[in-house]
């Protein structure tokens, strides 16, 4: 990726737009640095496990982060017993990934509020990844700890350039481009296929990086469903069983649009798998010409 190019495009934004902080907070020199702030670990790798593989193999530096610990996310497991096994299935899962970086804080699963003093620790999570593109969860989601994590990184997305918020921590001198991660509900409103990602590629990591996550794949998820008799014990043929329910589905009409817009009919038709991602009303909001520098493989 050509980041001095990349540099150039936020410089324009920032002449052009009004906007002061419309840069990037890396070094012309340096990789992006990218954070997905989540509620749950697994939440990122399946909002978009493909689509970071892909930016870590071509050299971004991407981190997740789950606020909370997951420790109620079992039928049989709870506390912190299911905690430490979840912290090392992300640990994992990240090194499958490729990626730099899974956190794990400790808030209670099931409990998470957007209270102040979490939104002061994404604040600072954010500050101190450097983060160049921050990446979300919708604020309207079935489970409340989605919601919330989504409302608690909406209302960062301002206050990381606020030296006196979060004052501990140094502020970022621009404002992150903030990304919301896919999901199915409607209202208020659908999602919105801004960026699809063809993750073909990457498909194989990303079923890897769900494997890592056993209590949730095999054991708790299943269970939700009334498929936990299903899961067979075998390793290879749980992997296998985990293609079929995570891997067959048909892939949305917006979804397929969504990748003809951004690598044309002829070479989307060729995708099976993809990511998609909504672009946030908030933080800096990028170019065409930007997204494909965050998305090098949009150019391929």
């Amino acid at each position: 990726m050509n980041m001095k190019k990349f540099t150039a495009f936020c410089l324009i934004i920032a002449l052009t737009s009004g906007f002061a902080n419309a840069q990037i907070n890396s070094s012309s020199d340096d990789p992006l640095r990218i954070i997905a702030i989540f509620a749950h670990p697994d939440d990122g790798d399946i909002k978009m496990g493909g689509t970071a593989a892909l930016l870590a193999e071509m050299g971004h530096q991407v981190k997740f982060l789950s606020l909370t610990s997951g420790n109620a996310g079992h039928h049989e497991l709870a506390g912190a017993k299911l905690a430490n096994i979840r912290r090392a299935e992300a640990e994992e899962a990240a090194r499958r990934f490729g990626i730099a970086e899974y956190e794990v804080f400790d808030n209670h699963d099931a409990e998470l509020l957007a209270e102040l003093h979490i939104r002061n620790d994404v604040i600072r999570a954010i500050r101190e990844w450097n983060a160049d593109v921050v990446l979300g969860h919708r604020p309207n989601d079935y489970h409340p700890d989605h919601r919330n994590a989504g409302q608690l990184v909406i209302d960062s997305s301002y206050m990381v350039i606020v030296p006196n918020v979060a004052s501990d921590t140094p502020p970022l001198p621009n404002n992150p481009v903030f990304l919301y991660l896919e999901d199915r509900f409607t209202k208020p409103n659908p999602f919105s296929h801004d960026i699809v990602i063809g993750i073909d590629e990457a498909v194989e990591t990303k079923l890897m990086g769900l494997d890592a996550h056993e209590s949730q794949f095999y054991e708790w998820l299943p269970w939700t469903i009334g498929r936990l008799d299903e899961v067979p014990e075998d390793p290879d043929e749980r992997i296998e069983w985990l293609r079929e329910w995570r891997f067959s589905g048909e892939m949305p009409e917006e979804q397929r649009a969504g990748l003809e817009k951004w690598y044309g009919s002829e070479r989307a038709a060729e995708f099976r798998f993809a990511e998609s991602f909504e672009i946030a009303e908030y933080g800096m909001y990028p170019t065409e010409e930007i997204i494909r520098m965050i998305f090098p493989m949009l150019d391929n």
